[in-house]
């Protein structure tokens, strides 16, 4: 099935002639998306979180009508398909998929053309996300980044194929790509491990881009992956790579950001100097730029589904005006590019067989999205309960994954797509009831800690074989409550038999996720609409 849709791409890009306007009937749509008369004298084009995805794919948002009203986006409108869940199935089957390499290639060389000088960045979560990328230890995306023509990015997920993997790409793979990370230093002499920022002249405007990694990187994901470095939103150590790009000369300053969006709005206003934070990590796709004080901050949302374009009018004076556009890439709206997409399924092209398998087939829509639960998260909490005799199963609150519609065959690559890690081992653990709170309160603290700075962004783990109740906005330690198993309180002396996956430990041994998974669907051959286990939302406005 993938083989054919790229013969199709390819014989679309053929068509087209290289041409950058859609030939068919949904030319007016286009015009009206991605007709954007070049502003200013520098241009900033921004992907974050691509996840891997290198092919057009269906991803639900969590937004409803309370967003859509914030920015104005009429209901049932291609916008508000992008960006929110409302009428997700209808519209899907009216409007298509979003992303896909080829079909961001296309748009990314249109702007270009009308802006000499423009400057790409890629906010990091790029090679992680698909199978493909697993396989290949991130070197697909790498590939593709530089066919894009990424000039700059950071990093989160890229460091859990391990320290020497990323040196060995900065070092060798990704040139003239350059990975920037001024948080990432070692952990004996306070050395950065790589380059902080870099200076660049643009249409004569010399420009700053910094980079800030991820900087909860040892805590949300393995420490063994990166014994020897640090990592940290490093506040003071940031003003000062600002203050030093000023010095050089720099009238414009940028910092390409992994923190999440409600970090990113702090920083903005605590940090002196920096002009817009081209932000990632959270998966907000933000339709227009929030200013604190003298910075924009915003945020291109994931899976390659938004481009941001920021433009500024810059000179001696700095930055005196700007404009901010978030265009969604639909797949049937732009045309794919030919070289991209022979590239894209020449690299997937070894592992098309296997990826292929139905394993079976749903009649619901299986999304991730969501700050408690979705349906492909009950649906590997379902698996892992039976495949491993567990009263309760945990799985994390991971917010990259694709989605499917009601009607489509599950894939092994769809499967992986939901499970693509590095440490992707399924454990059985015993558990009392104290502990098993005691992992819902962490969790749920890293979500709604009241200052940005403690929060690690996801969303809440997700949990199946017991309910309980929420409060987010109770202190540490209080904030869940009510925790029940067939409808009988969870003792708190009691061990429970513990299913989960994704443990950060090291010298975790158990089947990959994807193959316990994968047992379970086969043995169901059809995926019947999943109800969503929540927890109990208390104190919450509806």
């Amino acid at each position: 099935m993938q083989r054919r849709e790229f013969l199709r791409l390819l014989a679309l890009a053929a068509a087209a002639g290289g041409g950058l306007r859609a030939a068919d009937s949904a030319a007016q749509a286009a015009d009206a998306l991605y007709e954007l008369k070049p502003f200013g004298n520098l241009s900033l084009l921004h992907i974050t979180d691509t996840h891997a995805q290198l092919l057009p794919t269906y991803f639900r948002e969590p937004n409803g009508a309370d967003f859509l009203k914030k920015y104005s986006i009429k209901s049932g409108t291609r916008p508000a398909y992008a960006h929110s869940s409302l009428d997700f199935e209808k519209l899907a089957k009216r409007y298509g998929k979003l992303s896909g390499f080829a079909h961001l290639a296309t748009l990314i060389k249109r702007l270009r053309a009308t802006r000499p000088g423009a400057l790409l960045l890629d906010g990091g979560d790029s090679w992680q996300g698909s199978a493909s990328a697993l396989w290949t230890r991130g070197a697909d995306m790498i590939g593709a980044q530089r066919l894009l023509g990424v000039h700059f990015m950071t990093g989160h997920w890229e460091f859990t194929y391990g320290a020497a993997r990323v040196q060995q790409a900065v070092e060798r793979e990704l040139l003239p790509m350059e990975f920037l990370a001024h948080n990432v230093r070692t952990a004996d002499f306070e050395e950065p491990v790589f380059k902080p920022y870099a200076l660049r002249t643009v249409n004569r405007v010399p420009v700053a881009v910094i980079g800030q990694a991820y900087p909860y990187t040892p805590i949300a994901n393995p420490r063994h992956f990166v014994p020897d470095w640090t990592f940290g939103i490093q506040e003071k150590q940031l003003q000062g790579v600002v203050d030093e790009a000023r010095g050089k000369g720099a009238k414009v300053v940028v910092l390409l950001s992994h923190n999440g969006r409600e970090v990113d709005l702090k920083l903005a206003g605590r940090v002196r100097g920096i002009d817009a934070i081209l932000g990632g990590h959270t998966h907000d796709a933000m339709p227009e730029a929030a200013r604190v004080g003298r910075t924009l901050v915003t945020n291109a949302g994931c899976n390659g589904k938004f481009l941001g374009v920021l433009e500024l009018r810059a000179g001696n004076q700095g930055v005196t005006e700007s404009r901010y556009r978030l265009l969604p890439v639909f797949s049937n709206l732009l045309p794919p590019d030919a070289e991209m997409a022979a590239y894209v399924s020449r690299v997937r092209e070894p592992f098309e067989n296997k990826l292929s398998e139905s394993l079976a087939v749903t009649e619901g829509t299986l999304y991730r999205r969501g700050r408690y639960n979705g349906s492909f998260d009950q649906l590997i909490l379902d698996a892992l309960l039976a495949q491993k005799d567990a009263q309760i199963a945990f799985s994390p609150g991971f917010r990259w994954g694709t989605t499917l519609l009601p009607g489509e065959a599950i894939t092994l690559e769809h499967l992986i797509d939901q499970t693509a890690i590095t440490y992707p081992q399924v454990t059985v653990n015993s558990l009392s009831g104290t502990q098993i709170k005691a992992v819902l309160e962490d969790v749920a603290d890293n979500l709604f800690h009241a200052d940005p700075y403690s929060r690690q962004g996801g969303d809440m783990v997700r949990v199946a074989g017991m309910t309980y109740a929420i409060n987010p906005a109770a202190a540490m330690g209080a904030r869940i409550s009510d925790m029940r198993m067939q409808g009988r309180p969870v003792d708190a002396a009691t061990a429970y038999k513990v299913a989960g996956w994704a443990s950060v430990q090291e010298g975790v041994s158990g089947a990959p996720v994807w193959e316990v998974v994968g047992r379970h669907l086969r043995a169901m051959k059809t995926v019947p609409a999943l109800p969503v286990d929540q927890p109990r939302l208390v104190s919450v406005k509806a």
